[in-house]
Order: structure tokens, then C-alpha cells, then sequence
């Protein structure tokens, strides 16, 4: 379970730091202000910046359930290939999703990966129940 945990942390650092650097190309190229990023809130706002904060949030959503309960299987000492296939499955899915949402940013395709994503969390955490009982 280690491995896949690290991998969404790498997502999420990699996913960072491309918002960071979107932040500022924005100034650089004065799309937008640096007070905007005082309270986040303005008019014209670049979507490079809606975007990649966006996908950025969405790393601290969802992946929360995928994160608590992974660290169970290690902490309870479960040890289960279902579970670590669903676990590669979910890192799988959420790089999928964040590149869609990074690139061509399709509602319909990000929608159908997220909620994925999202039933492989739930079937973790059922694998989880079932081997903890």
C-alpha cells in the first residue's frame, strides 16, 4: 500500500506545482495581479488559474478516503491483493483524471473517471470491512 500512497503524493506534488507555475506565468505575463491571490477572488481570472487550482483542491477531496484507508491496511497489517489492486486502480484513475482536467479538460470524460475513481475508494474501503471482520 506504501507504493500507491506515494505515487498520489507524487500527483499531488506534480499537480502543485504546475498551479504554481501557472500562478506565476500569470503575473509574469500580467494576466492578473499578485493582490488577486490575496483572497483569491477577482474579475478576468485566467483559466490556466481556475484550472490548475481547481485540479490542485481536488487532491485533498476524494483522495482523503483513498488515504485513510489505505493507511488502515498498514497500520491493521492487512494484507490483501485486491486491496492493492484497487489502490494502483484509484492512483491510476486520479492521474487520468488530472490530466484531463490539466489538458483538454472534457466535463463529461473528467466526470466519468472521477466517479470511477470515487466507486474504487468505496471498493477499497469494502475491501478493507470485509478482511477486518
Amino acid at each position: 500500500m506504501v507504493y500507491p500512497m506515494f505515487t498520489m503524493v507524487l500527483l499531488t506534488l506534480l499537480v502543485g506545482l504546475l498551479t504554481v507555475k501557472a500562478r506565476f506565468m500569470s503575473i509574469k505575463n500580467r494576466e492578473i495581479s499578485m493582490k488577486y491571490y490575496q483572497l483569491m477572488q477577482g474579475d478576468n481570472v485566467p483559466s490556466a488559474i481556475t484550472v490548475s487550482t481547481r485540479c490542485f483542491n481536488n487532491m485533498f477531496e476524494v483522495p482523503v478516503l483513498f488515504y485513510v484507508a489505505t493507511t488502515l491496511y498498514l497500520v491493521l497489517a492487512i494484507e490483501s491483493s485486491t486491496g492493492l489492486v484497487l489502490a494502483w486502480a484509484f492512483v491510476i484513475l486520479r492521474c487520468i483524471q488530472a490530466c484531463i482536467h490539466l489538458g483538454y479538460n472534457n466535463v463529461m470524460h473528467r466526470l466519468l473517471v472521477f466517479w470511477l475513481g470515487f466507486f474504487t475508494a468505496i471498493a477499497i474501503w469494502v475491501n478493507l470491512l470485509i478482511l477486518h471482520s
